[in-house]
């Protein structure tokens, strides 16, 4: 399993999604690749622009970010997709809209807004032509990659014990990414590969300051008093 570092702090960007969702459509979904696709198109549709947003059936294949997500042994992708998007249609959280556009037959989903609904009409009844609303495939908005202490460890010390993977995430909160990296590195070129020693180091800069003429970091010497008030300063 990959381990998720967490949220960062300071300015994230985030999607908004209807409290329906939440508290209606969220309780029916019992299918995890339906949720999957679901969210994903919400996230995907939510940074378009532009009068008419939807994502061609092209778009979701060559997404790699949804399709990685989707992968379950013995069953190809593309399959799970369908069998997703198919009950997302049914369930009507999601619509699709099969249309001809410079001969060629394209598949549309859109999420089940008012507004949807009302271009889709518009469309059925010839009131708007899908040729001139086609849009190119945009690509998929992927996040900046995170370091990942969970894969510093891996590296340089070994297989990652469930038991240690929170003193992990707390580690990659309090200390700066350098810090990490540098404390890995020393631990390794010393053949000390442990935790228990690599968070004795990151613990003595804290308090000591380092031996490398930089200044002591204000962010690790100050320890938070818990996972939980970690959190909530982060949201504030």
């Amino acid at each position: 399993m990959k381990g998720f570092p967490g949220f960062p702090g300071g300015a994230v960007r985030f999607t908004a999604v209807p409290d329906l969702f939440w508290a209606e459509l969220l309780p029916q979904i019992d299918d995890l690749a339906e949720l999957k696709v679901t969210m994903h198109c919400i996230w995907r549709l939510y940074r378009k622009r532009g009068e008419l947003r939807y994502l061609s059936h092209q778009e979701l294949l060559q997404d790699d970010v949804l399709m990685e997500g989707l992968r379950m042994p013995g069953v190809p992708p593309q399959r799970v997709l369908e069998d997703a998007l198919a009950r997302a249609v049914t369930r009507g959280s999601l619509l699709r809209l099969d249309v001809m556009v410079e001969g060629e037959a394209e598949r549309w989903y859109f999420v089940n807004t008012e507004r949807a609904r009302h271009l889709i009409n518009q469309i059925r009844e010839g009131a708007l032509l899908p040729e001139t609303m086609a849009q190119p495939a945009e690509p998929v908005p992927l996040p900046q990659e995170r370091p990942n202490i969970f894969a510093l460890y891996e590296q340089n010390v070994g297989l990652l014990q469930p038991i240690i993977a929170e003193e992990l995430r707390e580690a990659e909160r309090d200390y700066p990414l350098d810090w990490l990296e540098d404390a890995f590195q020393v631990a390794a070129e010393r053949n000390v590969r442990n935790w228990r020693y690599i968070r004795s180091i990151l613990e003595r800069w804290a308090q000591e300051g380092r031996d490398d003429g930089q200044p002591q970091r204000q962010s690790a010497a100050r320890r938070p008093t818990s996972t939980r008030r970690r959190f909530l300063d982060e949201l504030e």
